[in-house]
């Protein structure tokens, strides 16, 4: 998922600001090189401030993945291709607004929860299961839409709702790798093509549950 809007709170909320500088300074650095002082630097707070809010680097980085997920929940739930009536339209809409908002340095349009999973999984699985549920529920809001587009099309598959979800997420982590390898949004911006690509496949003609040449 992308950075949501900035929120700007107010000067004495401190834990919002410093999860506001996990978002942004997590996503620049990753979560082993930012330091506790870096966050602090970034808010504008005190180290007793942080520890007020939070017992431990971990403690922030579960609370940060929980309020990435609260944010960006907001920021998609009034996006433009939600008002489209078509829920075919909508999953497409939603590509070409995720496109729309791959701008900028990577560490602006990257997701937080992709960022903290790929390093910490192994090593804070609370991280990680915060990281997880972002991430899974994110998808799950595309569901629907995809259920209904199915339907509307006769679209009878060995795939299902869920599992085109997750893929369309596990398309969007890899464009974001790649564009930190790189340091250019161009290989992420061909892989959302890809991925509208692939939809426009799927969603073209009607696919019958066992057929052979189904290919999905």
């Amino acid at each position: 998922m992308p950075r949501p809007a900035k929120h700007h709170p107010e000067r004495g909320d401190a834990r919002a600001r410093l999860l506001e500088a996990a978002r942004d300074v997590i996503r620049a650095k990753g979560f082993a090189a930012t330091s506790v002082d870096d966050l602090c630097k970034a808010a504008g707070v005190t180290k007793g401030a942080f520890f007020h809010h939070f017992e431990t680097k971990e403690a922030l980085g579960v609370a940060a993945a929980a309020y990435w997920a609260e944010t960006t929940s907001a920021f998609f739930e009034n996006a433009p291709y939600r008002k489209l009536e078509d829920p075919l339209d909508r999953l497409f809409g939603y590509v070409e607004f995720r496109k729309a908002i791959i701008d900028g340095d990577p560490a602006e349009f990257t997701c937080l929860v992709g960022t903290m999973t790929q390093e910490v999984y192994g090593s804070h699985p609370a991280i990680r299961d915060a990281c997880a549920a972002s991430i899974f529920g994110h998808a799950a809001t595309l569901e629907p839409d995809i259920a209904a587009a199915m339907a509307a099309r006769g679209i009878e598959a060995d795939w299902t709702p869920a599992s085109l979800a997750r893929h369309t997420q596990a398309v969007l982590q890899g464009a974001f790798i790649l564009a930190k390898a790189t340091g250019d949004r161009a290989d992420a911006l061909d892989s959302v093509d890809h991925l509208k690509r692939y939809l426009t496949l799927l969603f073209s003609t009607p696919r019958s549950k066992g057929n052979p040449h189904d290919g999905c």
